[in-house]
């Protein structure tokens, strides 16, 4: 934050105009701003399908203002302070200027040196002052806006990390971050920088004006004629800066989409020679970005220019006018460059005033972004009284459950009942996009069901909290989740609080802690991301190894041999079956040589119940089962009764 004027638009803000009214012959800002037009090919229409990232929709400036104000709380107060400093500059700039008139009129035009002195120690009074004002005012505006971006940035990633999966599963993550990220200053610059701007620029324009006034009040009328220029001036460029600054904006995001999506699946881009297709995606959004900032800078520079030629008018005005003055012997020529230099002075501020609207609605543009991120509510929302659970015994229910994601017509579960007493195994079967995985998805609550009821020891799982239910609940994914760290720290990620003797009994229960302790560094290697530096069946035996350390009386086991070969398939196995252990487990595999000994096997096929019972009592009359078992068994290798 800080109190500078701006007197023109920034570079990458596009000042805007409106066209010229019919049967008029239209000016050069018009005739200019239309020429521009051809610099934003694609439209801000957040109703644009095509559009990588989509604009978010238009938000009112005071509406941008009520809902980001209460973030200013806890440094209001210091905007008094600022405020003062805000007074006191221009007071300091004008007094130093009075004393310049002195200097002309008593030293320089007489050829009389005895003011030096004094004049001198003055000057360096009001410099030492104005010094110490504005370190004073640059260190208080930082801690205020700082704060104010501490406050709102935390705010928004503890409301973004509380949506529901559904909205990830909808979203671009570059987007995201780069809302999360970067369009958060820009509201800083709307709702505190350029607030005090404005109100530092009214008070510039109140203490010089005055001071004009003081000195001659005919020539402060005369130089106040194009005064109303400047408003006409930028109320005409405005109407563009929104459409401009919303189009680099959304191209913004899409460029970080892009690099996000591209470089988080590089081996995948580089394996199928894509980089010169994602390279193209890339440079496509940058040059979109690139024309709305050229379009920007050309009007800004037109903008600039118009308001120059304004500004010399006046001066010549009153520069004519004082000439004459000075000729007759009614104004003195300290007088008169005094009168011009504060003139000068007035012109900025008025300026600055002008383009305000400029500025706030450049900076809107952001705050529309994040207005649209934090009016996102989540799918699934906790009971304003919801029950304690403790620890679970793990006794699970689906009764009659029905679900489709949003967007779809087609359920992705239909009517689908099971009871899983504790300690017992559930697997589902089925083929891809038969619904298993979103059964687990509703166990976690990461979804609500259309229809009936999921139960934990008898309980609605809407009628529980969020954190209890999810704290009884270990998970391993079908896609080994690895986070950029130690392994120490990914282990301790199913329970932070766990000791280090804690974490390598959990290893040594996943069958990792031999290859853990030939790594490089042990424990405190770090496995880059996305653990990339560890094989797949060693990522696995970690996961493993943080579900262990949960502890958890729920399994969740999703596809936990995918993506490995036969023999580290094989290794996982043992971990695996402690640590289904006495534990309630639900097992989703597509392998079902991996489910034979499960408790009980329930056939999904689109989303509906087909069959369920044993694995021998399927194979026996179930053709379906039998068909899906067959094409695995030649790998059957193990004996009957073996476990999965």
């Amino acid at each position: 934050m800080s109190s500078a004027r701006p007197n023109a638009p920034s570079h990458g803000e596009t000042p805007g105009n409106g066209a010229g009214k019919q049967g008029t012959r239209p000016s050069a800002t018009s005739r200019l701003a239309r020429t521009a037009r051809w610099l934003l090919p694609v439209t801000d229409d957040p109703t644009d399908a095509d559009a990588l990232v989509r604009a978010a929709p238009p938000v009112a400036l005071r509406d941008v203002f009520r809902r980001f104000w209460p973030y200013t709380r806890g440094g209001r107060r210091w905007l008094v302070v600022i405020l003062a400093f805000v007074v006191l500059g221009p007071v300091v700039d004008a007094a130093e200027i009075l004393l310049f008139k002195i200097v002309i009129d008593a030293m320089l035009v007489p050829r009389d040196l005895h003011l030096f002195l004094p004049i001198a120690l003055a000057y360096l009074g009001f410099t030492l002052f104005a010094g110490a004002l504005a370190f004073a005012d640059d260190v208080t505006s930082t801690w205020v806006s700082e704060r104010f971006l501490l406050t709102l940035r935390s705010d928004l990633f503890r409301h973004v990390e509380g949506l529901s999966l559904g909205f990830f599963e909808r979203r671009r993550l570059g987007d995201v971050l780069s809302r999360v990220t970067g369009d958060v200053d820009a509201v800083e610059t709307f709702l505190l920088s350029g607030i005090v701007n404005a109100i530092a620029q009214v008070m510039r324009v109140g203490i010089f004006l005055g001071v004009l006034f003081f000195l001659r009040w005919d020539l402060t009328v005369l130089a106040l004629v194009i005064a109303p220029l400047f408003w006409f001036t930028a109320r005409r460029f405005s109407r563009r800066v929104k459409a401009a600054s919303r189009e680099r904006r959304r191209r913004s995001g899409s460029i970080s989409a892009i690099t996000e999506e591209t470089l988080g699946n590089i081996a995948l881009v580089q394996a199928y020679n894509r980089q010169r297709w994602e390279h193209g995606r890339f440079e496509r959004e940058s040059v979109g970005r690139f024309r709305a900032v050229m379009a920007s800078a050309r009007l800004g520079a037109v903008y600039t220019t118009i308001v120059d030629l304004i500004e010399l008018a006046g001066a010549l005005l009153v520069m004519g006018l004082g000439t004459w003055e000075l000729t007759r012997g009614h104004l003195t020529l300290g007088g008169l460059m005094v009168f011009l230099t504060l003139l000068s002075r007035l012109y900025g501020p008025l300026r600055g005033i002008a383009g305000l609207s400029n500025t706030f609605y450049s900076a809107s543009a952001a705050a529309e972004r994040i207005i649209e991120l934090l009016d996102q509510r989540p799918q699934v929302i906790q009971t304003p009284a919801p029950r304690k659970l403790g620890r679970a015994h793990g006794e699970i229910e689906f009764d009659h459950v029905s679900f489709h994601y949003p967007g779809t017509t087609q359920p992705a579960l239909a009517d689908v009942s099971f009871t899983v007493a504790p300690g017992q195994t559930l697997a589902l079967v089925g083929a891809s996009g038969a619904g298993k995985s979103t059964a687990a998805k509703l166990l976690l609550r990461f979804y609500d069901p259309d229809h009936g009821t999921i139960r934990l020891d008898g309980n609605d799982l809407r009628d529980l909290r969020l954190e209890d239910l999810r704290d009884n609940v270990a998970l391993l994914l079908q896609e080994t989740l690895v986070l950029h760290g130690t392994v120490r720290d990914n282990i301790a990620y199913g329970r932070p609080d766990a000791s280090d003797q804690a974490i390598v009994a959990a290893a040594h229960a996943a069958d990792a802690h031999t290859f853990i302790s030939q790594l490089p560094e042990g424990y405190d290697t770090v496995v880059g991301q996305r653990g990339r530096l560890l094989s797949g069946g060693q990522r696995q035996r970690l996961a493993i190894a943080r579900a262990v350390i949960r502890n958890a009386p729920l399994l969740i086991l999703d596809e936990p041999t995918t993506g490995l070969d036969a023999a580290s398939g094989r290794r996982i196995l043992q971990p695996l079956r402690l640590l289904m252990s006495g534990r309630t487990t639900i097992l989703i595999s597509h392998n079902l040589l991996t489910v034979r000994d499960a408790t009980q096997i329930l056939l999904l096929d689109h989303g509906r119940t087909a069959d369920r019972g044993t694995h021998h009592q399927l194979l026996t009359h179930s053709a379906a089962y039998a068909g899906l078992y067959h094409p695995h068994r030649p790998a059957d290798t193990s004996p009957p009764g073996a476990p999965p």
